[in-house]
């Protein structure tokens, strides 16, 4: 049977930074879902303050809905999706990003919805909390405080992250051009801003949320390495494939490597949903 893939974005992304991967992907004869986690598509806030003329006080102060929520909202929602999309045949869940805490938290709670996952340059926590990797020398090369020059209001009075991804700054546009799509174009990088939204919550999870080797290490899976990405540095994403493949010796990451930076693969997606496609094929014979 076609597999189905699921799409879980990450940080301040939402579906439709998949649309053109997807199409891609259609036209390869393959059936695909981009899912929306709590708070993100057309759940999110954009307040009144983030239009032009920006007024970046209201922007720091106005409340956003994904305020509270948690990495075990985003794990519930996107379950109830897996049990949806395992109803028409086999599941492949792909990740990016922060995207694969949750995909993480799904798979160590519901293995038998998913019949492979992959992460693309994406979390799969495993010897430490997400946030606690960025003490590691793996993330030296990021640069936390460039990347919040773009940062509207305090997290601990919002209830979340809120970034101004409109900002006219160019230090904060260059860091985060650098960080995201340094080998993209200013016209795609200032479009995928505008996809972006604000806000993110604030819940990244817990130890009990690392990779679990009785049930996540029991679905075959995929680590996609991004060459050339910043955001995710390519010897932390070699750390994280260490590690889970130290939790299940006897189920490692079967490993590709794609050009390009954190989302070179979005804004030029053919290559990716090739690479898919050949995952799909391994799927579909091993099911």
């Amino acid at each position: 049977m076609q597999p189905t893939f699921v799409l879980v974005h990450g940080a301040f992304a939402n579906s439709f930074s998949f649309a053109p991967l997807q199409a891609e992907l259609g036209l390869l004869g393959h059936r695909s879902v981009a899912v929306d986690l709590p708070g993100h598509g057309f759940a999110a806030t954009y307040p009144r303050a983030y239009q032009a003329p920006q007024d970046l006080a209201g922007l720091a102060g106005t409340p956003g809905s994904i305020k509270g929520v948690t990495l075990a909202d985003n794990a519930a929602h996107l379950i109830g999706i897996l049990e949806r999309a395992k109803e028409n045949g086999p599941v492949i869940l792909v990740s990016h990003s922060r995207g694969g805490a949750t995909a993480t938290a799904a798979a160590n709670a519901r293995p038998d919805l998913i019949d492979r996952i992959v992460y693309v340059a994406s979390w799969c926590p495993v010897d430490l909390d997400v946030a606690d990797y960025y003490a590691e020398p793996e993330m030296a090369t990021v640069d936390a405080a460039s990347l919040g020059l773009a940062m509207a209001g305090n997290p601990a009075e919002l209830g979340l992250l809120r970034v101004n991804f409109r900002t006219a700054d160019p230090d904060a546009l260059a860091a985060l051009k650098a960080a995201f799509l340094a080998d993209g174009t200013d016209e795609e990088f200032l479009t995928f801003l505008n996809i972006f939204q604000p806000d993110e919550n604030l819940d990244v999870g817990t130890s009990a949320d690392r990779a679990q080797a009785t049930t996540w290490g029991r679905i075959p899976k995929t680590y996609v390495r991004l060459a050339d990405d910043a955001s995710l540095p390519l010897a932390l994403q070699d750390r994280l494939i260490r590690e889970g493949d130290a939790l299940t010796p006897d189920n490692p990451y079967d490993v590709r490597t794609l050009e390009g930076s954190h989302l070179k693969w979005l804004t030029d997606p053919e290559p990716a949903a090739r690479l898919l496609g050949e995952l799909a094929t391994l799927t579909t014979l091993s099911t």
